[in-house]
């Protein structure tokens, strides 16, 4: 069996150590919600429409790789909360497009905010090399996100 280090060393093992740091990683950032009491698809498909304004549920659906009905299901959730709207489409009247609220918009900021003092705090407990590294590393983990 290869140790860490060696295991780094191939793109496998490379491929292994992150797949299982990011997915630590997104769960302690997932636990550092607000008390909004959100699941993660429907926080997943608000930040989702803050990001393409205007969206279709159709196109939403496509988007975060769900079925239409049960995007459906998750945008009337939000509307229910008050953290999206429907409007009428503005050359296609049997379709609506769903844009964020402000209480949605600041919903997302509030979220955001949470994860990332609370990455703060971990990073402050860092080295100043390993700060460095990561720092380094923030675009090349940006660029495999959009591949």
């Amino acid at each position: 069996m290869l140790t860490n280090d060696e295991n780094l060393r191939t793109d496998a093992g490379l491929a292994s150590a992150l797949r299982v740091s990011l997915a630590r990683l997104n769960r302690r950032l997932r636990r550092q919600a607000s008390q909004h009491a959100l699941t993660p698809t429907q926080l997943a498909t608000l930040s989702a429409v803050e990001r393409r304004p205007a969206v279709t549920p159709g196109e939403l659906a496509e988007l975060e790789k769900v079925q239409p009905p049960s995007m459906t299901r998750v945008i009337a959730k939000l509307e229910e909360r008050g953290l999206l709207e429907r409007r009428p489409h503005p050359t296609d009247r049997r379709q609506v497009t769903i844009t964020v609220t402000p209480k949605g918009a600041a919903l997302l900021q509030e979220e955001r905010r949470a994860k990332e003092a609370w990455l703060a705090q971990r990073l402050a407990e860092l080295t100043p090399e390993e700060k460095e590294i990561l720092r380094s590393a923030a675009p090349i983990l940006e660029k495999l996100s959009r591949m």
